[in-house]
């Protein structure tokens, strides 16, 4: 059931263009798709994360700029696509728990949110942040583990000794060496045994959980918003998807650009207010410290401690600008690519009446 459909009698409602549930969609076309897709996104933003994987872990401030030379210096392009065939074998698990998570939960809450008697935007903004907490969770069961083996080879192949800054520059990772993503796996695991690949797991969901949450809530809001200012006050849609009260037919391009800005707006508060806890999770996957002579996993207190003497609140926002465009980019061509998803993937007419 969908907001609209429980809201029929309502004229006041805000209704978004093509709204699809979960019961209209193709399952096997939805996540066929879904992995294809988003392996291509994936490609396209890996490099960004990993300039903000290596700044991050970087004992000194290092701009993108200067990071991005070196790594083009001295281990060339695919020193921008370390650990990529590893973060993509776990991208397609992850982000099929996270799809499926998102709408089984929007779908339900929405419906239970509305038979209480909030507004369609309302609920829409509820049921869209529990989505987000919900597949944030699901996705980091399998993505924690990922995240460990693909920083760790991200950041290893940087040349300590070829460059002014690089004693400073992730002078603490792991002194592992790492052939592929198997090795790193079978590696870590004989170290640390199945919790060293779940390092960083609690901090994980403190960090994305709630910036899923904030970011789907304010990107539902955004949407409508950005609708209702164009001159929209958006009531029911007929047939042809013409909106009640607006002057023209919001094409695939209007569509678009209205997705596109609402998720750049999203996403820039969540970065902010998420960059310390991102750092300090990066920081537990990847560095150790040495007691006695031995080996130790960080500790979020050891963790943070460095980061203090290292520029304080500063220290928690490198990588900020990598990490901002990365969201930015991300959630823009994430949530045109899960719209345009979700459109192909819509069962016929004939099978939602059958």
């Amino acid at each position: 059931m969908s907001l609209s459909a429980a809201e029929d009698d309502s004229g006041s409602e805000i209704h978004l263009p093509a709204d699809i549930d979960w019961h209209m969609l193709d399952k096997s076309k939805f996540f066929f798709l879904g992995a294809a897709l988003f392996s291509g996104v994936s490609a396209a933003l890996y490099p960004i994360v990993v300039l903000k994987t290596r700044q991050q872990v970087s004992s000194a401030q290092v701009s993108c700029m200067k990071m991005s030379f070196s790594i083009m210096r001295f281990e060339g392009l695919r020193g921008f696509y370390r650990g990529f065939g590893t973060s993509l074998m776990g991208t397609i698990p992850a982000r099929a728990l996270y799809m499926g998570a998102l709408e089984v939960t929007k779908s339900s809450v929405g419906t239970a949110t509305v038979s209480l008697g909030f507004s369609d935007t309302t609920a829409t903004a509820i049921a869209s942040a529990a989505a987000g907490l919900s597949s944030a969770m699901a996705a980091q069961l399998v993505w924690t583990p990922i995240d460990v083996v693909s920083q760790r080879l991200m950041v290893q192949g940087y040349n300590y000794n070829t460059s002014h800054s690089s004693k400073n520059v992730i002078a603490s990772v792991n002194s592992c060496r790492y052939r592929n993503g198997l090795d790193a796996f079978r590696k870590i695991l004989y170290a640390d045994g199945p919790k060293g690949l779940y390092r960083g797991f609690g901090i994980s969901i403190l960090t994305y959980a709630p910036s899923n949450a904030v970011w789907w809530a304010s990107y539902s809001v955004a949407h409508r918003l950005i609708w209702s200012g164009l001159g929209c006050p958006i009531g029911k849609k007929d047939e042809s998807s013409v909106i009640s009260g607006c002057g023209f037919k919001p094409d695939s391009k209007a569509l678009l650009a209205v997705q596109g800005l609402s998720a750049a707006m999203a996403s820039g508060v969540s970065a902010l207010i998420t960059m310390p806890l991102d750092t300090i999770k990066t920081r537990l996957q990847v560095l150790d410290r040495e007691e006695n002579g031995v080996r130790k996993p960080l500790t979020v207190l050891h963790t943070v401690r460095n980061l203090v003497k290292e520029g304080g609140l500063a220290a928690c926002y490198r990588g900020l600008g990598p990490r901002w465009a990365s969201m930015s980019m991300s959630a823009t061509t994430m949530i045109t690519t899960y719209e345009f998803l979700k459109r192909l993937s819509t069962k016929s007419q004939d099978s939602l009446t059958s």
